[in-house]
């Protein structure tokens, strides 16, 4: 089936995206006309984004530097005096690995009670062992600007991705995904499992010849499948990544939430996600857990073996063994698991765009 982790599947009478929560953002023009080509804009509803992040027993907009001012005075205060000793704001050198990173960035209180518990539960490995190259996702909200939106009581910062998205009228979000492998015909063959690649000869499964290969199959699988070089198998095995269970729940929760970040280690999931506020006609919500950390089962659950790219400090130098080698062949790897990045669809698709033109001119 096209789409990957952007698939839907009907479940108690609604799509439910089985591959965790993606929704289309709108700041790609390129990307939006390309996909209109196949599912046309009046088919999508378009969202404010509402974010939320549970913390101290209540609920705030996300993110968290640009709303404290939704937080009690004595909890502001709190914050705003650990954030003002951060690292980042009396100008210190910034750290190269994520845990020392954020609390140079955030300070020690926001470190403790948000982010690093989140990415404890989301990644469930030591966060002394993540890099900062990814940090470009976050958002960027500075001191002077958390302290401003608290003095003002109002949103500071610029939101992240996602502050305007779209999302489908009557479908799960993999509908324009079928539909795109649907328009493909006879050039897409699916339920057909690659099971052997010979990168010198150029041939898949023993009777595919190629000129150029485009791949979207993580690299983790390529030792199960073609013969590597010694050094891109040991590159290979420095790359990590985790599995997501996507469970869902009957129950409707309040509020308008469209997703719902949860820090507190004593819960196994880190994201909800609210689908009657942004899928219309549904009910119920599901939750995001590392596999990890997932206890059996209560109702339907997807599991996707490969979730997330996980940012190492050794992830740069296993992709520059990686990559050169594919190069060499012929192998252009593309999406979340060719380029070995947690990139949202969007992004994945201007680079899938941006490949097609420099291969159609080469």
């Amino acid at each position: 089936m096209a789409g990957g982790l952007c698939r839907s599947e009907p479940v108690d009478g609604s799509p439910l995206d089985i591959g965790g929560g993606h929704v289309l953002d709108v700041r790609r023009p390129e990307v939006l006309d390309f996909l209109f080509s196949f599912m046309p804009r009046s088919e999508w509803a378009e969202h404010h984004r509402v974010a939320k992040i549970r913390l101290r027993g209540t609920e705030i907009d996300h993110p968290l530097e640009g709303n404290l001012w939704q937080l009690p005075v004595a909890a502001q205060i709190d914050f705003l005096q650990s954030l003002a000793e951060a690292g980042s704001v009396r100008g210190a050198v910034p750290p190269e690995r994520f845990d020392a990173w954020i609390r140079w960035k955030l300070g020690a209180l926001l470190a403790d009670e948000y982010l690093l518990p989140y990415n404890r539960k989301m990644w469930s490995l030591p966060l002394d062992q993540l890099g900062t190259g990814w940090l470009h996702k976050l958002p960027a909200v500075s001191f002077r600007e958390t302290l401003q939106s608290c003095l003002e009581r109002k949103a500071g910062g610029t939101l992240p991705a996602h502050g305007t998205f779209l999302y489908p009228l009557h479908h799960g979000y993999g509908e324009v995904w079928r539909r795109m492998g649907e328009a493909l015909g006879d050039r897409l063959r699916v339920a057909t499992p690659t099971t052997a690649i010979d990168p010198v000869a150029r041939i898949v499964n023993g009777n595919i010849r190629y000129e150029r290969l485009v791949t979207t199959i993580p690299w983790a699988l390529w030792p199960q499948l073609a013969a590597v070089p010694a050094a891109v198998d040991r590159a290979i095995a420095d790359l990590r990544h985790v599995a997501v269970d996507v469970d869902y729940q009957a129950e409707n929760l309040p509020g308008p939430a469209h997703w719902v970040y949860d820090p507190d280690e004593t819960r196994p999931y880190h994201r909800l996600l609210l689908r009657p506020n942004f899928c219309p006609g549904s009910r119920g919500h599901w939750t995001e857990t590392n596999a990890r950390r997932a206890a059996a089962p209560a109702g339907f659950r997807h599991r996707n073996d490969f979730a997330y790219p996980v940012n190492t400090t050794g992830l740069a130098a296993a992709l520059a063994v990686v990559r050169p080698w594919a190069a060499g062949l012929g192998i252009l790897p593309l999406g979340r698991w060719g380029h070995w990045e947690h990139l949202n669809s969007d992004v994945a698709v201007e680079l899938a765009l941006q490949a097609a033109r420099h291969a159609l001119a080469s």
